[in-house]
C-alpha cells in the first residue's frame, strides 16, 4: 500500500470511475453527483490482477453543483477487464426529495404526445435549455456505463455532447431514447463518437446499450436483459448494432469520425438555462 496526491490525475480519475459507477448503476437523473475534490487516496499493486485505488472524496449535484456529501470507494483496475468498484456515499439531500424529482421527470418525458427530438446538448457555447435539462441528465446516466467500460487507469472519460436525440413511445409505460453521444477522452484530447440507447423505468435498472465508431464489437448490454422498441429489433437482428442503425446515423457517424479533433470543442462545464 502507498499513498498518492489527492491532486493527480490517477486521484480524480478513479474517483470519476467510482462516480460512473454510482451514476449508472444510481438509475436516479436526478441524483448524479459529479467529483468536487479529492480527499485522500492509496493504491496497492495486486500481483497478477491490477491496481487497486482506496479513495475519499467530496461531490456535488451534477446539475446544480450544490454539495451532495462524501464517498468512500474501491476501485481495481483489472488487467483483462473493466474496473471493478464498490462505493458508499453519505448524502446531504433528502432522499425523498430526489426520489420525487426522478418521478417529476419520469412522467414528464413519458407522457410526451410527440417525441422529444434534439440536437446539440449543449451546444458550442456551453448551453442547455432548461427542457432538455432531463434529456442530458438520463444521457449522463447511460453513458456511465460506457465510460465504465472504457477507463483504464491512464485514461479517463467525460460526456461531452449529445449530438443528437431522439425518443421512442413505448406502449410498456417506460421511458427510451436513442442518442449519438461524444466522449471527451484524456489525457488524448480526442473524441470517441458513440450510438447509444436508454430505457428508464422509476424503482428498475436502468440499461444502456450502445457501441462507439472506434469499436468492432457486438451490441453491449449492461443489464442482461432484452427490451422492445429499437433495443429490441438490434436484438431480433442478430445483435450487430451497425445492423440496427439507421441510414441517418451511419451517415452521421462517418461524418463526425471525418471531423479533425481541433474542430471538436467544448466548454469545460455545462451551463443550464433556468426555468423561464
Amino acid at each position: 500500500m502507498f499513498a498518492l496526491n489527492p491532486n493527480s490525475r490517477q486521484a480524480s480519475r478513479a474517483a470519476w470511475v467510482a462516480l460512473h459507477y454510482s451514476n449508472y448503476h444510481g438509475a436516479s437523473p436526478s441524483g448524479l453527483r459529479a467529483l468536487r475534490h479529492v480527499m485522500k487516496v492509496s493504491a496497492k499493486m495486486i500481483a497478477d490482477v491490477g491496481v487497486k485505488y482506496y479513495l475519499q472524496f467530496a461531490t456535488e449535484d451534477y446539475i446544480s453543483g450544490q454539495e451532495t456529501g462524501n464517498c468512500f470507494a474501491t476501485v481495481l483496475y483489472q488487467k483483462k477487464s473493466k474496473p471493478e468498484v464498490n462505493i458508499k456515499c453519505a448524502r446531504t439531500q433528502d432522499q425523498k426529495q430526489i426520489q420525487e424529482e426522478d418521478r417529476r421527470v419520469f412522467q414528464y418525458l413519458r407522457h410526451q404526445t410527440k417525441p422529444i427530438t434534439a440536437n446539440k446538448i449543449p451546444d458550442s457555447h456551453g448551453n442547455i435549455e432548461h427542457a432538455l435539462l432531463p434529456v442530458w441528465a438520463l444521457a449522463v446516466a447511460g453513458s456511465s456505463h460506457i465510460m465504465l467500460d472504457k477507463s483504464k487507469e491512464n485514461v479517463g472519460y467525460f460526456l461531452a455532447q449529445i449530438r443528437t436525440a431522439k425518443q421512442w413511445i413505448r406502449k410498456d409505460g417506460a421511458v427510451e431514447f436513442e442518442y449519438t453521444i461524444l466522449l471527451h477522452k484524456t489525457p488524448t484530447q480526442e473524441m470517441d463518437l458513440c450510438y447509444m440507447n436508454v430505457l428508464w423505468s422509476l424503482h428498475q435498472v436502468l440499461t444502456a446499450k450502445y457501441i462507439c465508431a472506434s469499436e468492432s464489437h457486438q451490441l453491449d448490454d449492461g443489464s442482461g436483459q432484452e427490451f422492445g422498441s429499437a433495443a429490441e429489433t438490434l436484438h431480433k437482428k442478430g445483435g450487430n448494432f451497425l445492423q440496427g442503425l439507421s441510414a441517418s446515423h451511419t451517415r452521421s457517424m462517418g461524418k463526425l469520425c471525418a471531423q479533425p479533433e481541433a474542430a471538436i470543442t467544448f466548454p469545460s462545464k455545462p451551463r443550464y438555462s433556468k426555468r423561464e
